[in-house]
């Protein structure tokens, strides 16, 4: 991650700030806490507002108008995140350097956010807003910038303090509506679907034949795991339409030579350095689900949502509740859940009727197109047209300023540009199947740089009433695409697909395509009217973990979904056997299930293996006879599947695939193991780092066995029984600034929270993600957890990791990790007598002068 490797200071800086933290550090980090109880005068609010806090710190804000909500919601987040929006606004404006100073990996971020425009879009976004929804962000705007005034940066936060040794002091600017707006473009961009798998593709095919390619990315077993909408029940059916034969028409426009292969290479490091701010790969997703009244113990629908992102501190959900002390047509909010710090109103929880959580779709947004451009033009069927230019200034805090030339074609920014200029176009090859110039550029079509409507999408679900108003709402939310799951007090249940998803015609978007052919381009999008939804379906279940949305490819969403481990598993716990009916605690309970789906695949056939002559090994084989492939911290027989799992894929697959391509372990290669257990001459098996040998799949399950024995010996120790998966699968809670790289150690020490010793892995429902080819420790994570009860609202749950405040040494900054970590949650007030009864600080915010 780009802010982790940022160096803040030079030497004598460091030991400034090592002396200061010694001796003064109570009073620097707490200058800037927040005043949580008395009052407050506010410059711009027209009435007084009530901030009431329980024993974790969680506001819950009541005012008499949505002027004053929205002002005071920003307050509330400024207060306690301040730092945290900041630094988003400056990486999501192309600004990172600014904020830093002089770094490769900050300025890289920079040329690439700035090539990709994020702000831009913003700011083209607004005046699409509806006056209301402008006037909500102008409000949350004005709270924030009301916190601000007169107070210094380290009167702000203590990073700002820490940023200014041995540079030039920081200035705060003033927020603005736009700073909101293009948070919403790092969330689209990291939940932007099938982008990584395309480059993939891309770049395999210049070395491997693409049969071989498809074995890496195997159709989704409809038959083993079923799909969001599972069977046609009440409501619309999104199934039953023809399938539609996509052509598979994508490598049959990529050149074979090194310097088509190079362009997408140069495109995945330039968009691989923007920073990771939800998380990447393989086990960024999400489970959410939905259980009928009838099959509940309360009688009433329950609703659970769990987002898989990645590990930070502070934490990305600020927990909250906003509410209207007379709702009613002038001021309709009722809500609490989860919101983002900058960003006004609830983005995932309930109001009074309705309660709604959120997966990513995964929809495929993105398309790489191979440019022939030539000079200051690209080639269009054989015509030529200009190639757009603009240029970009980055300030360098503490340096001189750098200067890009942004280049465009009608597809999109040219995203090779920004690590490289390419300095052979024009050369005469074979490509596409016709003469002429090589396609060594790539431009990128992303329907998050289509200006859109998703801020108001958020303040429409959170006023939303019954399903009618909340599909209203979902048409709204063009990107990131994301599964709506539903219920309200009523009974009903449903699901509701959105998005802005491009429509294809002759290609189905999984490889790059030849930018020079015109009938590769969009053809619009798909109409919201035809994108998948239901209400109350016969079996009363809607689980939405990643998988397909149908078996239908009607309309085309993607063909990169999740393998559906998490979501099948959740939908089996559910239908029981017994007839049980489902308790809020059993809905909790799912989310912390560690069983690993792979496992009663693989388990068996390393079983078969014979070790006779390796008693060494055979011990700890042992330890998978009998295991219930579940996957506690204190397991030993979790320990040594993982380490198998792990020295499986390094030896079957990453000598073909290199260090940079190399498996990541997740869901997708539990299928393609699968698949490949079946075929145990396959080339996969054979190693090729071996010479002379060609392995099959018992000599590779074998020496899978041999690896990860002598692994976790090294690691853990020589006695098998004595190992734990937890030593191994660690989570550290990590500054995105002050956490690592060049910070001096008391300051990490500062900041950083853990590690943790826990449990469960990829693929599984607690998704304590991990990727293989790196090592064991946790990248992604349950980012929140929530049950909502729409018998009584009161009697929902919720957690975070870490706190709701971003001040280190605060109370609340790590006071909810311990209940996380130990799969508990904490209760969630709703009503006022509630929020009243578990109130523990109250802060009134009255009008000033």
């Amino acid at each position: 991650m780009v802010l982790r490797r940022v160096a803040i200071g030079v030497a004598a800086a460091v030991m400034v700030l090592a002396l200061v933290l010694t001796i003064s550090v109570t009073t620097v980090v707490r200058q800037s806490f927040p005043q949580r109880d008395g009052s407050i005068d506010v410059r711009g609010l027209t009435a007084s507002v009530s901030v009431l806090r329980d024993d974790r710190g969680v506001p819950q804000v009541y005012a008499d108008n949505v002027d004053d909500l929205f002002m005071a919601q920003g307050y509330v987040h400024a207060q306690d995140r301040f730092f945290e929006m900041d630094l988003r606004r400056h990486i999501t404006a192309g600004r990172l350097s600014e904020l830093v100073g002089e770094d490769d990996k900050a300025l890289q971020a920079d040329k690439v956010i700035r090539t990709l425009g994020w702000r831009r879009v913003a700011e083209q976004e607004l005046p699409l807003l509806s006056a209301e929804a402008r006037r909500y962000l102008q409000d949350y705007a004005k709270g924030v910038n009301a916190y601000l005034a007169g107070r210094s940066p380290s009167d702000v936060a203590v990073e700002y303090t820490i940023l200014d040794l041995g540079q030039p002091s920081l200035r705060i600017e003033p927020w603005t509506p736009v700073d909101s707006l293009a948070w919403l473009k790092a969330m689209a961009w990291e939940l932007k679907g099938n982008f990584d798998d395309e480059v993939t593709r891309g770049r395999l095919a210049a070395t491997l034949p693409i049969p071989r390619i498809n074995q890496l990315y195997p159709a989704y077993p409809y038959a083993k795991r079923a799909p969001v909408l599972a069977a046609p029940g009440a409501g619309q059916s999104a199934s039953g339409r023809a399938d539609v034969k996509l052509a598979d028409v994508g490598p049959s426009s990529l050149t074979r030579t090194a310097s088509a292969s190079s362009a997408l290479a140069l495109a995945q490091q330039a968009l691989d350095a923007v920073p990771a701010l939800l998380g990447r790969g393989d086990g960024v997703g999400s489970n959410a689900w939905v259980v009928a009244g009838s099959h509940t113990s309360t009688g009433k629908p329950l609703l659970a949502n769990d987002p898989h992102l990645a590990p930070s501190i502070p934490g990305i959900w600020y927990p909250m509740g906003l509410h209207c002390r007379t709702v009613g047509p002038a001021c309709p909010f009722d809500v609490a859940g989860f919101t983002f710090s900058g960003f006004p109103g609830v983005v995932v929880g309930h109001n009074a009727r309705v309660a709604w959580g959120v997966t990513n779709l995964a929809s495929d947004v993105t398309d790489l197109y191979l440019e022939r451009v030539v000079g200051d033009r690209v080639e269009v069927d054989g015509q030529y047209e200009p190639v757009t230019t603009r240029r970009e200034t980055i300030a360098v805090r503490g340096g001189a300023d750098v200067t890009i030339t942004v280049r465009s074609t009608r597809h999109g920014p040219i995203v090779s540009d920004v690590l490289a200029n390419v300095a052979d176009a024009g050369r005469e090859v074979l490509a596409g199947g016709e003469q002429g110039p090589v396609a060594d550029e790539v431009a990128l079509a992303w329907t998050a740089l289509t200006p859109g409507r998703t801020a108001q999408a958020v303040f429409a679900l959170n006023t939303a009433t019954d399903w009618a108003s909340f599909q209203v709402a979902a048409e709204l939310f063009d990107v990131p695409a994301q599964n709506l799951v539903y219920a309200d007090v009523d009974g009903t249940i449903g699901y509701q697909a959105p998005g802005h998803v491009p429509l294809r015609q002759g290609f189905d978007g999984r490889w790059p395509v030849a930018g020079w052919l015109s009938r590769y381009d969009w053809k619009g999008a798909v109409p919201f009217a035809a994108l998948p939804n239901r209400t109350n379906p016969a079996d009363g279940i809607l689980v939405s973990a990643n998988q397909p949305v149908t078996a239908s490819q009607q309309p085309f969403l993607t063909t990169d979904w999740d393998y559906g481990y998490r979501a099948q598993r959740i939908r089996d716990l559910l239908q029981r056997k017994d007839g049980a009916k489902v308790s809020l605690a059993d809905m909790s309970a799912i989310q912390r299930d560690t069983r690993n789906g792979m496992a009663p695949t693989l388990v068996p056939r390393l079983l078969k293996i014979k070790l006779t002559r390796d008693a060494f090994t055979a011990e700890a084989q042992a330890l998978l006879r009998g295991w219930d492939y579940t996957q506690p911290p204190d397991s030993a027989a979790a320990a040594y599947y993982n380490s198998v799992w792990r020295n499986l894929l390094r030896l079957g697959f990453d000598d073909e695939l290199g260090e940079d391509l190399a498996a990541d372990g997740g869901g997708r290669w539990f299928e393609v193991v699968t698949q490949l257990i079946e075929r145990p001459r396959d080339a996969w098996w054979d190693n090729r780092a071996t010479a002379g040998l060609v392995e099959t799949r018992d000599e590779i399950l074998r020496q899978a066995l041999v690896a990860a024995r002598i692994e976790l010996t090294t690691s853990l120790g020589k006695d098998p029984a004595r190992w734990q998966w937890g030593r191994l699968h660690r989570l550290t809670l990590r500054h995105p600034v002050l956490g690592s790289g060049g910070v001096p150690a008391p300051v990490r020490r500062l900041v950083n929270r853990g590690p943790w010793q826990l449990g469960s892995g990829s693929a599984s429902v607690d998704a304590n993600a991990w990727t293989a080819s790196v090592g064991f420790q946790i990248d992604k994570m349950p980012s929140m957890r929530m049950v909502v009860d729409l018998a009584d609202l009161d009697r929902s749950r919720w957690v975070i990791p870490a706190g709701v405040s971003g001040h280190p040494l605060d109370e609340h900054y790590d006071d909810q990790i311990q209940r996380w970590v130990s799969g508990g949650s904490n209760p969630w007030p709703f009503s006022p007598t509630a929020v009243r009864s578990a109130t523990e600080d109250e802060l009134r915010l009255e009008p000033g002068a």
